[in-house]
């Protein structure tokens, strides 16, 4: 009973999600729901003393990555470096290869640390633009920005800045360029594998007669820039993000060591405010490296930016108080769900898995599939398996490097189910529904779940990291 407990709050939550209700209303309900069925003394103690301080400290770590990432991109939007750096890529590949250019702007969007929900709404307008311009369905759309936002460029690519890479860092005392090889086969596999697939799907479209469409919501009316931006003076914003990460990484673990402390009164002395470096320093460099990028972008494209900064911002601050309280709250979901009687049901099955990477992979897949966040679900595996993660791959002798990189691609694997909650803005940005678009997009995830797969082969069969 109880484990049907745990599946019945899972499918609520999908199909309140499928039918475009929002997860951060229906979530706690889900969630208070299923401790209600458990034990209804419970429910006002697990509501405050889990599910709320689950999501707040969520947001205590994790939410100025949000905010600083969503400005970043919405600047790099407003000033015209994302129509330039998109200009640049079309005119190398060509229009007719709209699905390819696609994926590769957003790419490198948000693998130059530009925040995957941010980049939803700058890589949109260029999509229709240039769907429209080639009569490829629409529909298309949401599948396209999925495998450029939402797959290699999250947590397979060593060096992401995105979260989903960061959060194993604090766990398993690695950073951001962790098995920089297994990551690179992992996202080759998904980007090859991935497009092939949606140009499959485009030359089937073609072949029914099927074009762009017509009437369709959420058209974009894409502004023209005043001053062009040259695509290579567009790129060094997303450079200085991606080299300043790394950078600031090795001096931070240098400059502060194992702990920092601070008293600012001779009253604070006795007891300091102290920090944990090694389980922050992945969040300080992340953080540092897209301040850099802000104000690169601030420096190089003033004038683009000076009319529209004030509206931009405000922008970017909204849409990373939705991002970060989706994915807070569906981490507060995951929490509770976790301490229910048929989690452990779910949790003792996975404890079977005898190798160390498959259970990791399988256990943080699952996880991310339940909580429908990538994030969300990986911080929960890590905080509550990590110590068992790591003692298993010391004693298989598995480099921990190897461990952070399988657990990174494994949450963005089941992570997309439909109540997920970039799989909910993406929807809402393009304007469609999830019956039209949701099915490629769910190719593209179990696409995404089978590299983590391939790249555990590559590993035991060569030895790469």
């Amino acid at each position: 009973m109880s484990f049907l407990i745990c599946l019945a709050a899972l499918f609520f939550l999908m199909g309140i999600a499928y039918r475009g209700f929002s997860v951060i209303l229906f979530a706690p309900i889900a969630a208070m729901g299923a401790v209600l069925l458990t034990d209804p003394s419970a429910v006002p103690t697990l509501f405050s003393g889990l599910f709320m301080e689950k999501l707040v400290g969520f947001l205590k770590l994790y939410f100025p990555v949000f905010l600083l990432g969503a400005v970043f991109g919405k600047l790099v939007e407003v000033s015209g470096f994302a129509r330039s750096i998109v200009g640049a890529v079309t005119g190398v590949l060509g229009e007719g290869r709209a699905i390819v250019a696609i994926v590769l702007v957003g790419a490198i969007l948000t693998y130059g640390g530009v925040s995957l929900f941010v980049a939803v709404f700058a890589v949109y307008p260029f999509a229709a633009e240039l769907f429209r311009r080639s009569d490829i369905p629409k529909r298309l759309i949401p599948g396209t920005i999925a495998l450029g936002a939402f797959t290699f460029t999250m947590d397979t690519l060593p060096g992401t800045p995105q979260i989903q890479n960061i959060i194993p860092a604090s766990f398993f005392k690695t950073d951001a360029y962790a098995a920089p090889w297994l990551g690179i086969i992992g996202a080759l596999f998904v980007f090859g594998v991935g497009v092939t697939y949606l140009e499959r799907r485009r030359r089937s479209a073609e072949r029914a007669g099927e074009g762009y469409g017509e009437g369709h919501a959420n058209e974009p009316q894409v502004v023209e820039d005043t001053i062009t931006i040259p695509p290579l003076v567009a790129l060094v914003p997303l450079l200085i993000v991606g080299i300043g990460n790394k950078l600031l990484l090795g001096w931070i673990t240098a400059a502060y060591g194992e702990q920092a402390s601070a008293a600012l009164t001779p009253e604070m002395v006795a007891h300091p405010v102290t920090v944990p470096v090694k389980a922050v320093a992945a969040i300080w460099a992340v953080e540092g490296a897209l301040l850099l990028g802000i104000l690169a972008t601030v420096i190089l494209g003033w004038r683009n930016l000076a009319p529209r900064f004030a509206e931009g911002s405000k922008a970017a601050v909204a849409g990373a108080l939705l991002a970060g309280m989706n994915t807070a709250t569906e981490y507060g979901f995951g929490a509770v769900i976790a301490a229910l009687p048929g989690f452990k049901t779910i949790s003792d099955a996975l404890s079977t898995i005898p190798n160390p990477l498959i259970n990791e992979a399988v256990t943080v897949n699952v996880l991310a599939g339940v909580t429908g966040s990538a994030s969300g679900g990986l911080s929960i595996a890590l905080g509550a398996l990590s110590g068992r993660f790591v003692e298993a791959a010391q004693a298989a002798g598995i480099p921990l490097e190897v461990m952070h990189r399988v657990a990174s691609m494994a949450s963005g694997g089941m992570d997309t189910l439909p109540h997920n909650g970039a799989v909910i803005t993406l929807l809402a940005v393009t304007g469609l529904t999830h019956r039209q678009s949701y099915g490629d997009i769910f190719a593209i995830t179990l696409i995404k779940t089978a590299a983590v797969f391939v790249v555990i082969g590559v590993y035991y069969l060569t030895g790469l990291v």
